[in-house]
């Protein structure tokens, strides 16, 4: 550990404690129920670090919490797919899924992270 200027002791990571990427990413479940109660729910997060996966690699999302609208779903253990590349060395992650019952519904959704480190 190191101690910036406060004195604050900061963690260092050893060589076998690399940091690896994550994601941000955004998006909107689909609708759910029937009539006056049919709605959908925005979301946003950042994954956890590059999981190997044969030679590409995943992401995990723990647990992200939608918007509020009377109520709220979680998106738990949920894993990315492989990368895909889009160009110039930059990735992005689809990813499909289910949120919590809440309100004895859920909601399904689907999208792509943003690309890791844009600006690098």
């Amino acid at each position: 550990m190191q101690k910036n200027k406060a004195g604050v002791k900061k963690k260092t990571l050893s060589s076998k404690q690399t940091q690896r990427h994550v994601h941000e990413f955004e998006g909107s479940t689909k609708l759910a129920e029937q009539g006056a109660d049919r709605h959908n729910h925005r979301f946003a997060g950042v994954t956890g670090q590059a999981i190997r996966q044969g030679s590409s690699h995943v992401h995990e999302i723990d647990l992200t919490k939608t918007d509020f609208l009377n109520h709220f779903h979680n998106l738990r253990r949920i894993r990315t797919g492989p990368a895909i590349p889009v160009g110039n060395g930059k990735h992005v992650h689809f990813v499909t899924g289910q949120t919590t019952l809440n309100d004895g519904h859920v909601h399904q959704f689907n999208f792509a992270t943003l690309i890791d480190a844009p600006l690098v």
